[in-house]
């Protein structure tokens, strides 16, 4: 038992590593090339690096061993009742209740002038996230087609959009992005498992997807409402400043002092989870008495390694990433923000700890069949033109609607045209892209950059995040096309699936490509 805690810890940290060292290669090349930058905001991003690695490969092991098995035995729970009030009502406050302590949800509150106290906008969020949560509950269980409601949805959206304030706008669309983060993430894509196990039908594993993607849009519909009740036009956004760390022990105090603000906030995210756990299990769910201490030790790992994660990206890459674009900025060929952009928006995808439980999900669900290899670098190119198209958006100053309208028009118009699977992961893939590094890395680099060329950081800088989830909606589904006519060539399929002309999944056995062994049913092959 022990070798195999050590050699899965060995993976994680492998995974991790992977993940935290391009990014911090593409920034250290940055700074020793095209900008100057003192020497302690280098210090403190090397020192946030080394946490952030830490701190992944810790979340990812507490994800697999707690978040995911408790969302998917609570959402097998709920649905075994059959009492719809029930599973409505549950659904509602979890979806709250992760919201409200989503850490990358708090920074961006934290940020907006339009309203002075950052809870009404937590507030709002949680209440479209709870909303939607049931929403995305309730087409698993009656089997309602995704595309269809997301078409309706986005056209609400797009309707609301002209009479929000522009103050509102670029935030509303952030607050889509920045809901399904960490802690939200792997809590509901298990919840959906769950409820999608207790189906007998062919559909139920590719209708497992597609709650982060609903849940995303409830956010969006509830800040553009509170929009146009405050109004809010005018509001000047006010920077904060970036703490000293001239010296060796003002570099650690910056670190030590943010660690108890981050347990603190760390400890209210797991808690509400820890709850409903807990009453589910006394009450439901009467786990054995080994799983429960593997799930309460999976809490742990999950605690200590979000706590490192904040912490190094707040007080090593927040900071960075502003200096970073305020100097790229200011330079006189300032357009050099974009290839550079994207090449960081490439790489810092791979850092965002939801990222990995996605793949990890899908790669599982699809039984290997979509790679995680395929989906990781599909996302990371749709990063890298998302983030280089804020910044070419911010130096000409080009309105965040045109972008926004025209994406989830091709989006949206693909999915008649990609297998429904891919659509749903899709989707969910844009709300687990837009995760804390873009919040505190992405978004401070787009605000130096707006207001070092002039820009309004309100209407010009914000919309980073929103760009950042849109694009993965292209990209994935162009890969799901792509990989249905190479199925239909080479008479390769999905698992247990064949994606026929319609888009439509039918049952049928694995097809092994391998020519001296043959998989026996519902076994895959190595």
């Amino acid at each position: 038992m022990r070798r195999r805690n050590r050699t899965v810890l060995r993976s994680k940290l492998t995974e991790s590593l992977k993940s935290v060292l391009p990014i911090t290669v593409i920034v250290f090349a940055v700074c020793f090339t095209f900008i100057s930058i003192p020497t302690e905001l280098l210090a403190a991003f090397a020192v946030g690096a080394v946490m952030l690695f830490v701190g992944m490969a810790l979340f990812n092991l507490g994800a697999d061993r707690a978040m995911t098995p408790v969302g998917e035995e609570i959402g097998s729970s709920i649905t075994k009742t059959r009492r719809l009030w029930f599973i409505i009502l549950v659904c509602f406050l979890v979806g709250m209740a992760v919201t409200v302590s989503e850490p990358d949800l708090q920074v961006l509150a934290g940020q907006i002038p339009a309203v002075e106290n950052s809870y009404v906008i937590i507030i709002s969020v949680a209440v479209g996230v709870g909303i939607f949560l049931v929403v995305a509950m309730l087409r698993i269980l009656f089997g309602l087609k995704l595309s269809y409601m997301l078409i309706f949805f986005y056209a609400v959206v797009f309707i609301l959009s002209i009479f929000v304030p522009d103050d509102f706008l670029a935030v509303a669309f952030d607050a889509g992005g920045v809901t399904t983060g960490p802690m939200t993430v792997p809590f509901i894509m298990a919840l959906g498992a769950g409820v999608a196990s207790i189906r007998e039908d062919d559909n139920a594993e590719s209708d497992s997807f597609g709650l982060v993607a609903l849940s995303s849009v409830g956010p969006i519909i509830t800040v553009m409402i509170l929009g146009i009740i405050y109004g809010g036009e005018g509001a000047e956004y006010v920077s904060e400043e970036i703490a000293d760390m001239s010296e060796s022990k003002l570099l650690a105090g910056a670190f030590l002092s943010e660690i108890p603000a981050e347990m603190l906030d760390v400890a209210k995210a797991l808690l509400p989870i820890m709850l409903l756990f807990l009453v589910f299990q006394i009450f439901r769910l009467r786990l054995e008495r080994s799983a429960v201490i593997r799930i309460l030790i999976g809490f742990v790992y999950t605690y200590v390694g979000l706590v490192l994660f904040l912490t190094g990206v707040n007080v090593g890459f927040s900071p960075v990433g502003t200096y970073i674009g305020e100097a790229l900025g200011s330079l006189s060929h300032n357009w050099i923000v974009v290839p550079i952009g994207m090449i960081i928006g490439y790489f810092v995808v791979s850092a965002e700890p939801a990222v990995h439980v996605l793949n990890k999900q899908v790669y599982e669900m699809t039984s290997g069949t979509i790679p995680k290899d395929a989906l990781s670098t599909s996302l990371s190119i749709s990063v890298a033109l998302s983030v280089g198209l804020s910044m070419l958006r911010i130096i000409l100053d080009i309105p965040i609607m045109y972008f926004l309208l025209a994406g989830y028009i091709i989006a949206l118009a693909l999915t008649f045209v990609t297998p429904p699977i891919f659509t749903a992961i899709a989707f969910d893939s844009g709300g687990v892209a837009s995760g804390p590094m873009t919040a505190t890395f992405l978004l401070p680099m787009s605000i130096g950059v707006c207001s070092t060329v002039g820009g309004n950081v309100v209407t010009d800088a914000f919309g980073i995040i929103a760009m950042v989830a849109m694009t993965p909606l292209i990209t994935i589904q162009i890969l799901g096309i792509y990989h249905k006519f190479k199925s239909k060539r080479n008479n390769d399929t999905l698992p247990d699936d064949e994606i026929t002309d319609e888009g439509e999944i039918i049952e049928m056995e694995i097809v092994s490509e391998t020519t001296d062994e043959a998989a026996s049913e519902g076994e895959t092959t190595e």
